[in-house]
């Protein structure tokens, strides 16, 4: 089921949202070579309980962690765990936050030490379809306006578009209706309405858009099928009549 948001549940949304923005903010002084892999999962675990409010992930169908951690050709839903970062590694770090019933969900992509030029234009693309997706979300348009913005900004680099997993309806749960995938028709879908909550967050890869046909032994994380990178980016935002508001952005 579909719920519409009232304006105090979205500012509430809103500022679960900006613990997660500051979250992600901290972690890119963090993120370096050398440093141990948990030690992003403590950080993110400590400052999140920090201000009053829980990660909102550990106890989400039987996941353990505050964090996703996902590195290189892993997609997404990478277990934080003891492993040492490398230069030129490519690492997503997916969280969500619940501040008295508000609930946030965003991911950022860090490029750790200096990034090559085709990571970093892989990093640049996928932000841009990211926020080429939040543009078309309005009151009346529809998620395949979504979709295809994104996908075809992406393609246009000759990127894929990862179709296994897509964004999602949030609030009062983390997953929630509707789907909101990257990749379609314009005009097509559902129609978007004032006081909806979705996450747009697309999940680019560097080679071809499928994944590999079985799922890490851990049961939750999956890899590019031809061994590329991924990268993504995601955000909260909410429906509005005055355009879409960005949730998980740092004011």
């Amino acid at each position: 089921m579909i719920t519409l948001k009232s304006d105090r549940e979205i500012a509430l949304m809103k500022k679960s949202g900006q613990i997660l923005a500051v979250v992600h903010l901290h972690l890119r002084d963090l993120i370096k070579p050398g440093i141990d892999m948990w030690e992003i999962e403590k950080f993110a675990r400590n400052f999140i309980e920090s201000k009053g409010a829980t990660a909102a992930q550990i106890g989400f169908e039987g996941y353990k962690y505050a964090t996703c951690i996902s590195i290189n050709d892993e997609i997404c839903h990478g277990f934080p765990r003891h492993q040492t970062l490398k230069d030129g590694d490519l690492l997503k770090v997916d969280m969500c936050v619940d501040l008295d019933g508000g609930i946030s969900d965003s991911c950022w992509s860090y490029a750790v030490g200096t990034p090559s030029k085709e990571v970093q234009q892989l990093m640049e693309v996928t932000k841009t379809a990211l926020y080429k997706g939040i543009e078309q979300a309005v009151v009346g348009k529809r998620i395949g306006d979504i979709a295809h913005a994104i996908q075809t900004y992406a393609e246009s680099f000759g990127y894929g578009v990862v179709r296994d997993f897509v964004g999602h309806g949030i609030g009062p749960t983390i997953h929630e209706a509707p789907a909101v995938p990257h990749y379609g028709k314009a005009h097509s879908g559902l129609r978007l309405k004032e006081g909806m909550t979705i996450t747009i967050e697309p999940m680019i890869n560097m080679g071809d858009w499928q994944m590999r046909e079985t799922i890490d032994q851990n049961g939750w994380t999956a890899y590019t099928k031809d061994g590329l990178l991924s990268c993504q980016y995601e955000h909260s935002i909410a429906i509005t009549a005055d355009g879409p508001q960005i949730l998980t952005a740092q004011d």
